[in-house]
């Protein structure tokens, strides 16, 4: 990047762009920025703006639709953006069709994770998202789509540690992002389990719990559902005058299986 005097102009734009609901002209912004001064302008950018405004744009687009945003966020501002995602779905919609939400959140969280071959980079999406309490929860609405499975998985982590391969007996979508979060952070993968299934331990009968295939049953433990963990996310966008919530509260059983 040979000149970053603009970039204050260039951010003041995008950010007035995206609250004026100009995605598409926002977007036009990142690609200009990017032609004239190299990708690492878009990322200067996305690090400067409101994590609010990244969250709004980003909104926007989900892994049907390529943004540059998806593709160069940096890690720890993606990870801010995510605690005000909720405030952009509308009330009726998480009472009346939380798993829409839930189905847009995994399009969203899936794109960016997985936008890029780069392992390291990667990771460190998965670190600092889960390293949030807004992020875990965030994970959980993706898990609450798909309980049994990823139940499975945590048995199948928990007997296998290291040499876990992933397998289930479902290809659900979520089962690779659930297995690329534990491998990428233990803890953070703790947490999320823990926000889906409160009485979650690290045990092989919890792991091997019965589901029923009648959606009118009731679990055989506690488990969240997605209406809830969406309510929850909600409660968890900092307010304007305090942007950036504590993270790292939640416990730990800090299991060390990926060493």
């Amino acid at each position: 990047m040979s000149d970053n005097s603009n970039l204050p102009a260039i951010s003041k734009q995008v950010t007035e762009l995206v609250l004026a609901g100009s995605l598409s002209h926002a977007e036009q912004a990142f690609a200009e920025a990017a032609e004239q001064h190299g990708d690492l302008a878009v990322v200067e950018v996305l690090n400067n703006i409101p994590p609010h405004v990244t969250a709004l744009h980003m909104a926007g687009f989900d892994g049907g639709k390529l943004s540059l945003a998806t593709l160069l966020v940096p890690p720890k501002a993606w990870a801010q953006s995510l605690a005000y995602l909720a405030a952009t779905w509308p009330d009726d919609l998480i009472e009346d069709d939380p798993e829409r939400i839930a189905e847009s959140l995994f399009a969203h969280i899936h794109g960016v994770v997985f936008g890029t071959e780069d392992e390291e980079r990667r990771n460190e999406l998965l670190q600092e998202a889960s390293a949030t309490d807004w992020g875990c929860t965030a994970f959980a609405i993706l898990f609450s789509m798909a309980p049994k499975e990823v139940l499975e998985l945590a048995g199948e982590i928990i007997s296998k540690g290291p040499y876990i391969t992933g397998q289930t007996t479902s290809d659900n979508d979520v089962v690779p992002l659930a297995l690329a979060l534990a491998k990428a952070s233990e803890d953070g993968w703790d947490r999320a389990l823990f926000e889906l299934f409160p009485d979650f331990r690290h045990s092989a009968d919890l792991a091997d719990a019965e589901f029923s295939d009648d959606p009118d049953d009731e679990p055989s433990f506690l488990q969240r559902s997605t209406k809830e963990l969406l309510y929850r996310l909600r409660k968890q966008v900092p307010s304007t005058r305090s942007t950036a919530a504590k993270a790292g509260s939640r416990r730990s059983m800090g299991t060390g299986i990926f060493n």
